[in-house]
């Protein structure tokens, strides 16, 4: 067995480190949320116990905990939905140059590259100038798509780019019309990127911070109150807090990822059917 360079060990050492900056922070935290009920905010910690985990249930002096984590939940779902069917429609229209495509793709990869607090105050003006209430789930809606709708975008151009069309001509050549094509070749076929694209809106909204802090309206989502309760609270149940919502983040991740390999499997599982009946 051939020893390994020592340039290996150099890059997994900077690896390793690199890891180290990424997810330590996250592991404090975690660690600090089992302070004893004496415990601070800051090492060394003072016995361990899930105190602060039981605190986060009661009534709440500071903070809306669980009201924003719904407002956030909800509107990552609509955020979720609205960016995948927004995609594909946008993904299916791009497939062939129409007039203006080049123009409407570069205002559409725009909003990515315009600061968000920008975004985010120019889309609450817009509803202020209006006379339209500023809100969670109409301008913090519209703000959380320029985020959102540009990825998913980016990713159903590059899957379209590698799709066959074959697929779509034995369909019609069998009768299909367009949109049967449509629903049962073309969104079968590329499920696993719309699971993609779904995880990507769901999560990009979850967390969304600056297009969210001026065009929420008076009722936060949960990343505005905790950023809020930073000025506030002082004991560790925000590092409990920062815990629960990690542990969610990595459910729902999971969730999607058993979802995605369900789907593989049984496309797999369809195709070898279909070869062995043939």
């Amino acid at each position: 067995m051939n020893p390994r360079p020592r340039s290996f060990y150099v890059l997994a050492a900077i690896f390793g480190l690199f890891l180290l900056f990424l997810y330590g922070p996250t592991i404090t935290i975690a660690i600090l949320s089992f302070q004893g009920p004496e415990g601070g905010l800051t090492f060394p910690m003072r016995g361990v116990s899930l105190h602060w985990f039981r605190d986060l249930f009661q009534e709440q002096a500071v903070g809306d905990i669980w009201g924003s984590f719904g407002r956030s939940f909800v509107l990552g779902l609509m955020v979720m939905v609205t960016t995948v069917v927004v995609s594909v429609m946008g993904g299916l229209a791009f497939r062939k140059r129409f007039k203006g495509s080049a123009v409407l793709f570069q205002l559409v990869i725009a909003s990515l590259v315009i600061p968000s607090i920008l975004v985010s105050l120019g889309v609450g003006l817009i509803f202020s100038q209006a006379g339209l209430p500023v809100h969670w789930a109409s301008s913090g809606f519209g703000a959380q798509l320029t985020w959102t709708v540009p990825f998913g975008l980016l990713i159903m151009f590059a899957v379209f780019n590698r799709f066959n069309p074959a697929y779509e001509e034995a369909a019609r050549d069998q009768g299909a019309t367009a949109w049967q094509t449509i629903r049962h070749v073309v969104l079968p076929i590329i499920a696993p990127s719309l699971l993609g694209v779904a995880l990507f809106g769901f999560t990009l909204s979850y967390d969304e911070f600056a297009r969210t802090l001026l065009t929420a309206g008076s009722r936060n989502t949960l990343p505005l109150e905790i950023y809020g309760m930073t000025t506030n609270v002082t004991t560790p149940v925000i590092f409990a807090l920062g815990t629960l919502t990690t542990v969610f983040s990595f459910v729902v991740i999971g969730a999607f990822l058993l979802t995605l390999g369900a789907a593989s499997r049984r496309r797999a599982k369809a195709g070898s059917d279909a070869g062995r009946a043939v």
